[in-house]
């Protein structure tokens, strides 16, 4: 207690060994001093209006004029207001300061103890396994709450704050500093570099881990608490809030979940956790994960389906207001609480999870396959796609068993894997097309045969399909009965074509004077053709000696596309 008694005894307080550390006046130092005397004798908060009367005396109220220095030690940190006091941070006038309580702060305390108030940390040591490293990471949240909770009561540039944020560039220097000098790579900083995630990314989900190994007792799963941690000021407390959308990577991949809870005033809450493979691969780092094969590694092993990650969601997708209504009720009545109450009902088999059967039908070029991407995306879910009018090409003389070859192979895969894709028959018009019921020719009788194959195996199908096809009326009636989704992608109108253009049109381009995407959007084109005609014009442009876009070379790819047999051209859709 060195450090201690040296300031209760020091007269000239410019002499006491902590001084140097507190950077304030010597009058404010008088006041610590007698909250130290109280505290040592038993009063850990004192009242305002004691302290100074004490100090000052109540002649001609002077000490009205001392609330300054009790508010500079509030915003140093030294002090901090009493625990069953009303005011809270430093929204508040001088005269409210007057009858609250206050108590000496932690790191004051600290200083008294230990003689300064920088954060020791032992020598450089690699770690000796993950709950070593846990050690160190779990210290690092603890400052960027205490750091989230310091900017709530003082502004962001008091001596408190930059103290804690010194503490932990420290910290953060040693965590870099032994992983380097470790042997055995630590799986939560594997996991970061599988997944590419940022460093604000990893903070929140370092936080979610200590609150699994805390059993939920910091309280940092609900979402204002884990933007908190990684927010500076308003603007990046609304900008964070990105960064645990549905879309957004943590989520999206699958490191974290959510479960949704109403509050007691109407609203829905988020409770944010770490999803069980994730923990187990944490866990037990050294165990093999034989039968969690990863779903890209065992695409290698065949040659049907192409996996698709999907990038883009359905508010990425530019559709008719219908249309995009339609999906949005899907989504609902995709969600697991839903098909748990349709269990309850009897309308859905109990063991079965969510599953749906959709055809998404409509011209070419208007963004089908696009939005089936952005639907699994959604959904949390990798695309397994074939495109259907290989079927014949592929597989002839053997059309009818590869068409089960198709379903087996998802079915083993998805069991492999661990997880339910969504399976993207594109261009299923062969599949769905009428049957003959008169075939004349072997060629009838295969398709016939084929056909019937499909039907069985999407009456007993599991998961999510969907089917894209151009046509609806060619559809054999058995077939459309089976799909319990059918939406229509019509054609885009002025308006939505107009979204498309500016969406579209290179961002660092120059165009002429008086350049009107208005007159381009007057063209009846499906988003795939308007993508097309952008790219051809921008391949003659690029080779102009003057590169500047002109409304004529637009019009020309325009008048081009019109006409040519590759107006029908398959695209992916169109994005914003």
């Amino acid at each position: 207690m060195e450090f201690l008694k040296d300031f209760l005894k020091a007269k000239d307080l410019r002499s006491a060994k902590i001084f140097s550390h507190l950077k304030c006046s010597v009058e404010e130092a008088k006041i610590l001093q007698l909250l130290t005397k109280r505290y040592v004798e038993g009063e850990d908060e004192v009242n305002v209006y004691d302290i100074v009367s004490e100090l000052y005396g109540q002649d001609d109220f002077v000490y009205l004029e001392k609330l300054d220095l009790i508010k500079h030690l509030l915003d140093l940190g030294w002090i901090v207001h009493g625990g069953f006091g009303t005011l809270k941070g430093n929204d508040h006038t001088k005269l409210e300061l007057l009858h609250s309580d206050i108590a000496l702060s932690v790191p004051f305390l600290r200083l008294l103890e230990e003689g300064n108030v920088d954060l020791a940390l032992p020598e450089i040591k690699p770690y000796n396994d993950h709950l070593d490293y846990f050690q160190d990471q779990f210290f690092r949240i603890e400052l960027y709450q205490k750091i989230a909770s310091s900017r709530q009561n003082y502004s962001a540039d008091t001596p408190t704050i930059k103290r804690l944020q010194n503490k932990l560039a420290l910290l953060e220097k040693r965590i870099e500093e032994r992983l380097a000098q470790s042997q055995k790579e630590m799986e939560v900083e594997r996991l970061f570099e599988e997944y590419e995630l940022d460093k604000k990314e990893q903070i929140i989900f370092l936080a979610l881990l200590k609150e699994e190994y805390a059993g939920n007792e910091g309280g940092l799963r609900e979402m204002n608490a884990l933007v908190e941690l990684v927010s500076f000021n308003e603007y990046e407390r609304i900008e964070n809030r990105t960064l645990l959308e549905d879309s957004a990577r943590l989520i999206a991949n699958g490191l974290i979940d959510y479960e949704e809870m109403l509050t007691p005033f109407g609203g829905i809450s988020r409770s944010f956790f770490i999803t069980e493979e994730v923990m187990q691969r944490i866990i037990h780092p050294d165990k093999k994960r034989s039968k969690k094969l990863k779903l890209q590694n065992l695409i290698k092993e065949q040659d049907i389906f192409e996996l698709i990650e999907p990038k883009t969601t359905l508010e990425d997708v530019v559709l008719h207001p219908q249309t995009k209504k339609t999906l949005e009720a899907l989504l609902k009545q995709m969600d697991k609480k839903v098909a748990e109450r349709l269990k309850r009902w009897g309308i859905k088999p109990k063991k079965r999870g969510v599953d749906a059967r959709i055809i998404f039908y409509g011209p070419p070029g208007t963004g089908k396959t696009l939005t089936a991407l952005s639907l699994a995306r959604s959904l949390k879910k990798p695309v397994l796609s074939f495109d259907c009018s290989k079927i014949l090409s592929m597989y002839v003389g053997e059309s009818e068993k590869n068409v089960r070859k198709i379903f087996d192979t998802y079915k083993d895969l998805s069991q492999k894997a661990k997880t339910q894709p969504v399976l993207l028959l594109n261009e299923a018009d062969q599949f769905l097309s009428a049957r003959s019921h008169a075939p004349g020719s072997s060629a009838d009788k295969m398709h016939n045969q084929m056909q019937n194959i499909f039907l069985e195996q999407i009456e007993n199908f599991e998961g999510v399909l969907i089917a894209t096809t151009n046509l609806l009326e060619s559809i054999d009636q058995a077939f459309s009965r089976r799909f319990n989704y059918k939406i229509e992608f019509k054609r885009p109108n002025f308006q939505e074509r107009l979204r498309l253009w500016q969406m579209m049109l290179p961002k660092e381009a120059q165009y002429e004077e008086g350049f009107d995407p208005h007159k381009l959007a007057s063209f009846d084109l499906t988003g795939g053709q308007i993508n097309l005609v952008i790219k051809n014009t921008a391949y003659k442009v690029a080779i102009k000696d003057e590169p500047i876009f002109t409304l004529k070379d637009f019009i020309e790819e325009i008048e081009k596309e019109k006409i040519s047999a590759f107006g029908d051209e398959k695209s992916l859709g169109f994005v914003r």
